[in-house]
């Protein structure tokens, strides 16, 4: 969205909304800035509004700041360095799955929690990750390097990679660091992150799931919120401090730099910080791309996501086995389904495709008055060309991944036997013999959380959906001829795919794994759920994708294209980059909104509300006894507030998947909230910000001190954390 705007070397000016009513406004809180920049683009705005540290205490590289305390924790969510001693805070959910792996019916993590009571009883986590920025380099000049303004998207992306490569060789680090070459603004710049990567993390601790979890998919993007989403792990380091692998002689890393935490809360007005990794967003879109995504694809989505959720849904609530089993993949698979919903409903409610087409109507009267941009006078519309002509394609391409891929163990089984399968093809019989075992290892893995009931009432349902959904044109052919035969009779169909496959039971496997190579092969390529998988890569590959393939790069070159005149057309405004799961920075303040006419939403919740949602035995709104026995007692500790347990709190950060587990910093420099979630009104922010209904959802950090103290009694984590005064203190570290 295109809200703010640079206008002078004297500061940054708000604009009367009703000057630009027709557009968009400049909203404090819109942005996912980078952090090197912040001196330059926002530090004097970000004072303004009550900050009171400096943009070096934020981002430096010459001395320990606040992003030597920021990790991208498991590649996919965010967390923060809260101790000297490597202590890592991050969302309940973002470590759910490694919490999962330590839990069984016998010793049940995920419903009783967890708190190691020493460094030795901390609980070590295969293949999770904590990676630190270590520095930011712009590289835009080498990655353009022989790079025309003509040239196809297809064309640059060769050009792209040879100069990635030759920049690879020659950026200066150290040992242990990593570099990858990242793109912004539709690859119009190029920045260099250079990161250092530890392997071995630990859980520390974790409250139960009717603390973590509280409120589950019922309370999801939902406001107000009563869930304490938190759980923390430790980073161990070589003796040197640098990354290594697991070992009983690492040791917990010591940071540059970790965050206090702040005992004085929030209140309407404070300023927030957001700090973290957030995913993917795509603020610049025209309006018909924005229209693709609600009212196309998303439509899609929902619908098989809702058949898949019901199905486990049922198995869970009837069998505590698989409700361990299926937890962790029924959050993620319910998180998009609602995100999704509220996406489109957002865009909807604040008008984000009229609101879109005056933007694009704004830049076509501005090219067509100036000659200087005759270049860019068909851009929206053939834009909009474009993505009409890829809407059938587009379509069917969600089906195929929403029905069969992202949804279904079957197909993580088939891939993992596709990949030791291209093993021999690529690098011989002797490299497959040596990979086998490690990949049907992996394979077999899937199977602890696999129950083929539930497996084959999904694959039967969303077949159907799939077959019912998919232009006739565009069905697999395959798939077409199969039910044919079945006389599209699903039931059979499903029921003879997974009965007859190796893949889908632990013993076939391992009988598969047995045969050697020929024979092994033989019988791969013979199996009904590879035929199947094979068919249908092979259809989406060159059925569906050769004819999608041209106008998705034609929409990647216009868009790049497209973004680079938006930032000379309207010179006025101040352009962020799209989220793409690097550093960024987001500011705003905590604020309540009005969702709908008659109601208004208070910026903060209590412990209050886990009491009044109380519904005993509930798989969502049970309340742990010793939780009630506090609330009863009043017994907050130091963290109450008059009376009360504070316990989560909103803002108008602009965040995004990723932003999971980011820190809420207040105007210190001290954690105040552990970001978890947006609301559901405003989940539309990845392609419609509007900071009327955009909020992002917090813990607040004193509901984590509380819980780790009076509900854990983990005496032992308290005593390695700094807790301050700010607001009773200038500089904001007084020490307890």
């Amino acid at each position: 969205m295109l809200r703010k705007m640079k206008v002078s070397k004297l500061g940054f000016l708000i604009v009367a909304f009703i000057i630009f009513s027709s557009l968009q406004s400049l909203f404090a809180g819109e942005g996912m800035w980078l952090p090197q920049f912040l001196k330059a683009l926002n530090e004097k705005e970000m004072k303004s509004m009550g900050m009171k540290i400096n943009a070096e205490d934020i981002y430096s590289v010459n001395k320990g700041s606040l992003k030597d305390a920021i990790v991208q924790f498991g590649g996919g969510c965010t967390g923060e360095i809260i101790s000297s001693q490597g202590l890592i805070l991050t969302n309940h959910h973002c470590g759910f799955s490694y919490i999962q792996s330590h839990s069984s019916v016998e010793k049940n993590l995920i419903k009783d929690g967890y708190w190691a009571k020493d460094y030795n009883s901390e609980l070590a986590c295969a293949g999770l990750t904590a990676t630190l920025i270590v520095r930011i380099e712009e590289v835009t000049k080498e990655m353009l390097k022989n790079i025309t303004p003509d040239m196809k998207d297809n064309q640059r992306r060769l050009i792209y990679d040879r100069n990635q490569n030759e920049l690879l060789k020659n950026i200066q680090k150290k040992p242990f660091e990593e570099v990858s070459i990242r793109s912004f603004y539709n690859g119009n710049q190029f920045f260099a992150f250079v990161t250092l990567t530890y392997r071995d993390i630990r859980l520390v601790g974790t409250p139960p799931e009717s603390i973590g979890k509280f409120g589950a998919d019922t309370d999801n993007w939902v406001w107000p919120r009563h869930t304490g989403d938190f759980s923390i792990f430790r980073i161990y380091a070589g003796k040197n401090n640098l990354p290594a692998e697991f070992s009983k002689e690492n040791v917990p890393y010591i940071p540059k730099h970790s965050l206090p935490i702040s005992l004085d809360g929030v209140e309407a007005g404070d300023f927030t910080m957001i700090f973290g990794f957030p995913g993917r967003t795509n603020e610049y879109l025209t309006k018909e791309g924005v229209r693709q995504i609600t009212e196309v694809q998303n439509p899609v989505r929902i619908k098989i996501r809702d058949q898949v959720l019901k199905i486990m849904d049922k198995y869970m609530r009837s069998s505590v086995k698989t409700k361990i089993q299926y937890s962790a993949l029924y959050a993620g698979i319910a998180n998009y389904w609602k995100k999704w919903i509220g996406e489109s409903q957002g865009v909807k409610f604040t008008n984000g495709l009229e609101r879109k087409q005056r933007t694009d109507e704004e830049f076509n009267k501005r090219v067509q008055t100036n000659p200087n941009w005759a270049s860019y006078r068909s851009l929206v519309s053939d834009l909009e060309t474009q993505y009409q002509l890829l809407e059938p394609m587009a379509v069917a391409k969600e089906y195929y991944a929403e029905g069969f891929q992202r949804n279904i163990d079957l197909f993580n089984c088939y891939s993992r036997i596709r990949k030791l399968s291209e093993t021999y093809e690529g690098r011989g019989e002797e490299i497959f013999k040596s990979k086998r075992n490690e990949m049907f290892k992996s394979a077999e893995g899937i199977f602890k959380n696999f129950d083929i009931q539930v497996e084959k009432e999904i694959f039967k349902n969303v077949l159907k959906t799939v077959v019912e959904g998919v232009d006739s044109e565009l069905l697999v052919p395959y798939l077409r001829d199969q039910l044919n035969a079945y006389k599209n009779d699903y039931s059979t169909f499903t029921e003879n795919l997974y009965t007859s496959s190796a893949f889908t039971t632990p013993d076939s496997l391992r009988s598969l794994n047995s045969l050697e190579f020929p024979q092994w092969i033989n019988r791969v390529q013979s199996d009904p759920v590879w035929k199947f998988y094979e068919e249908l890569n092979y259809f989406l590959i060159n059925g569906i994708q050769k004819r999608a393939g041209e106008h998705e790069e034609n929409i990647a070159d216009l868009r790049r294209r497209h973004m680079a005149a938006l930032m000379e057309v309207f010179p006025e405004r101040k352009f962020y980059p799209d989220a793409n799961s690097t550093l960024r920075v987001a500011y705003g303040k905590v604020e309540g909104f009005l969702p709908r006419d008659g109601v208004t939403y208070l910026p903060k919740t209590y412990l209050d509300g886990v009491i009044e949602k109380y519904v005993p035995e509930d798989y969502e709104f049970d309340v742990h006894p010793k939780l009630r026995s506090l609330f009863e007692k009043k017994d907050f500790g130091v963290y109450g507030e008059k009376g009360k347990m504070p316990l989560a709190f909103i803002a108008s950060n602009h965040t995004t998947g990723g932003n999971s587990g980011s820190p809420a910093i207040d105007a210190h420099g001290n954690l105040i909230g552990l970001n978890f979630d947006r609301v559901w009104e405003g989940t539309m922010s990845d392609i419609n910000y509007d900071v009327r209904i955009c909020r992002n959802i917090m813990v607040d950090a004193r509901y984590v001190l509380f819980i780790v103290d009076k509900f854990a009694e983990a005496d032992h984590i308290l005593s390695e954390l700094k807790l301050v005064h700010p607001k009773n203190n200038k500089r904001g570290k007084q020490k307890l």
